[in-house]
């Protein structure tokens, strides 16, 4: 096993010992197997030299000897640095479930030189540093034996890659184990060009959850530059509040051109919240509740629970209305599940509840949720209908900033 920085700033020389220059960089094809395509050679003008690996005689920790009469290639596409795109940079283990650090690149000399993996652990900075064998040595004298903490090339999944048209192996179903806020933190340290590349990988519905943890300004640049259907199916399953804070955003033609993508029921939808939200708490509204007729029977509010809930991302109260969608009362679902089956609802539904209005401010819906240890709270107009609701972590996100 070679690694890379254990060439790097190595001096090359032809094979007739003309001295060429230090050993720079290295590229490699982003591709399951990344073969080293070109040697980047820094000469003592400073100027680059690209050298297409097939013109090397020998590349090891000894020497680099490259031909006498090499020639220079450009970059082609799908052409990527280990220096620039690869070392020092995050990268997801799809095999641990998380993102790390690529503190040195391991190198694979037969049947040709490819990326094999890369060092996550200490042995890969000391190597770096030039301090390996004098901190191995020094260790293992106190009895710590250093070993580097290699991942395979096929374990793992770049996320800072910037250079030209990146292929890259799909691996959804391993992705889908790292949480999505998660992955919303590392991909908002790269820039919007590979946010949008990592998103394709994702499926639709793990798209949108990464989606919901970018802030709006990603979020705005990313529904700007993506296909309108691709966004309108984003948008679709996106938690509905954090769906019309980025539409907010756009410019009224854009966000007319989604609208229109999405299916007659979602459009009504956000235009409901999109026209709430020039109330007070109107952009921390969300229309992802269930209220039930009082009648029904714990049997059928079940059902329409598996029904109607399945693409929610929290249901804390089931609400109860009167014949004429008068809010009247709220259960939640462990007070749902020890009734009989046949019982209906209004037998044990808690009445004369906490409410709020369109009207009221963001303070005073925290306030009265912090003192009633609510977690979501029912928002009502004069007639007592339903708009929707506010939950306790939309209700303290939007309050924080005040308050730092």
């Amino acid at each position: 096993m070679l690694y890379f920085s254990e060439l790097r700033n190595k001096k090359v020389y032809t094979e007739d010992l003309i001295f060429l220059g230090k050993l720079k960089d290295l590229t490699f094809l982003a591709s399951d197997t990344p073969k080293i395509t070109k040697l980047i050679v820094r000469n003592e003008s400073g100027e680059d030299l690209f050298i297409p690996v097939t013109y090397t005689n020998r590349i090891d920790r000894s020497s680099i000897i490259v031909k006498k009469n090499y020639l220079q290639e450009e970059m082609v596409a799908n052409e990527l640095f280990i220096l620039k795109n690869l070392l020092d940079k995050q990268i997801i283990d799809l095999r641990g479930n998380k993102v790390v650090r690529v503190n040195d690149v391991a190198l694979q000399e037969q049947p040709f030189l490819y990326v094999a993996g890369v060092d996550i652990g200490l042995l890969g900075i000391l190597r770096q540093l030039g301090l390996e064998i004098y901190m191995s040595r020094l260790l293992l004298s106190i009895g710590i034996r250093l070993t580097s903490q290699f991942l395979s090339w096929a374990d793992i999944q770049p996320i800072e890659l910037a250079y030209g048209r990146v292929l890259l192996k799909k691996e959804e179903k391993k992705l889908e184990k790292i949480k999505p806020e998660d992955l919303a933190t590392y991909l908002e340290r790269t820039n919007i060009l590979n946010i949008r590349k990592f998103l394709k990988i994702l499926d639709d519905r793990t798209a949108a959850e990464v989606v919901n943890f970018l802030n709006v300004n990603f979020q705005t640049s990313l529904f700007r530059q993506s296909r309108p259907e691709r966004a309108a199916k984003i948008i679709s399953l996106m938690d509905p509040d954090e769906a019309v804070d980025a539409l907010s955003t756009l410019s009224s033609k854009k966000r007319e051109q989604l609208l229109l993508l999405l299916d007659s029921e979602k459009r009504k939808e956000m235009q409901y919240l999109l026209r709430l939200a020039k109330t007070p708490i109107g952009s921390i509204i969300t229309t992802e509740y269930i209220s039930v007729d009082s009648d029904r029977s714990v049997k059928e509010v079940l059902s329409e629970i598996r029904k109607k809930t399945d693409e929610f991302s929290f249901l804390p109260y089931v609400y109860v209305t009167n014949k004429e969608q008068q809010l009247i009362g709220a259960f939640d679902l462990h007070e749902l599940i020890l009734e009989d089956n046949e019982t209906p609802i209004y037998k044990f539904m808690v009445p004369n509840l906490v409410v709020a209005h369109l009207t009221s401010s963001k303070e005073i819906i925290l306030k009265k949720m912090i003192k009633y240890r609510l977690s979501a709270i029912p928002v009502i107009d004069n007639d007592r209908h339903i708009q929707g609701i506010v939950t306790l972590d939309d209700a303290i996100q939007l309050v924080l900033p005040k308050l730092s």
